[in-house]
């Protein structure tokens, strides 16, 4: 086993023809529960791993119905329907509850294609900023998971003053894992999730708030994700409603070329 921290965290043993066996692991743990990100590149690493795979994932989709919890889960993934060039996915993940009886804690959906060469454009450009080498490096705040990556804020950093004076959702930042690892479509699943809630920025007040559900789509293929490499990738984050207890996110990550390599969109719930 790779002694790297993201792939410990990741890794499956075979339990059946569509189910896999996994253990949370505390070098990823969050305030409660471990941290999101790396519960869905676990799910997204079940179909990977599946021997009835087609192609490279294009979407997934995670909804968190309770916090993981230490020990070991049960992972099913089950390709729901095959197509010439497209595969659809159903995951739910599983732990025993409190009596023993097996509880869900996640259900997600994937998509994989295998993808073919075709007329592609980048729409969105990556916005100009500063270099890695020349932003602050982000303080984890004695939260477990956030020393697992290098992230260098270029603006919208977590506020140094809970006072309510908020005015902006934008986080912009540089982010890669530490230690460094090869880009894989599972730490991009993972990356895609590592900004701290918008409402924290928007309000400034550090209210409860976790992710309900998040979608990520990958626009990398293999080729991107190679010249991605060990580099930095550019990220930002913003918040479009606060209603009622949930907002929704928007999240684009760029690799150092500026090339498009996930969006994402998510919506969490939170506490006055």
């Amino acid at each position: 086993m790779s002694e790297h921290f993201f792939d410990q965290a990741v890794a499956l043993r075979p339990d059946g023809e569509h189910t896999f066996r996994g253990a949370a692991h505390p070098a990823w743990a969050n305030m409660v529960g471990p941290f999101g990100g790396i519960t869905a590149a676990s799910a997204l690493n079940g179909v990977l791993s599946h021997p009835q795979l087609l192609g490279a994932p294009i979407a997934l989709t995670v909804n968190y119905a309770a916090a993981l919890g230490p020990g070991d889960y049960r992972l099913a993934a089950v390709p729901a329907r095959t197509n010439r060039s497209t595969q659809h996915w159903t995951m739910a993940m599983t732990q025993p509850g409190a009596d023993g009886a097996e509880e869900t804690v996640l259900t997600a959906t994937a998509v994989t294609a295998a993808r073919r060469d075709t007329w592609s454009l980048n729409d969105t450009a990556m916005p100009s900023a500063a270099p890695p080498q020349d932003c602050g490096r982000f303080n984890p705040f004695g939260v477990e998971w956030l020393k697992r990556y290098d992230m260098r804020v270029v603006q919208g950093a977590v506020p140094s003053t809970w006072d309510g004076g908020g005015t902006d959702s934008l986080t912009q930042m540089w982010m890669r894992d530490d230690p460094q690892r090869p880009l894989d479509f599972l730490s991009l699943a993972a990356l895609a999730d590592v900004f701290f809630p918008r409402v924290w920025l928007r309000r400034a007040t550090r209210v409860p708030a976790g992710t309900v559900s998040i979608t990520t789509y990958f626009h990398a293929d293999a080729a991107m994700l190679a010249r991605s490499g060990t580099g930095y990738l550019f990220g930002q984050a913003r918040g479009q409603a606060f209603s009622n207890g949930f907002f929704d996110q928007t999240a684009q990550l760029w690799n150092e070329a500026g090339e498009l390599l996930a969006s994402s969109h998510q919506i969490v719930y939170y506490k006055e």
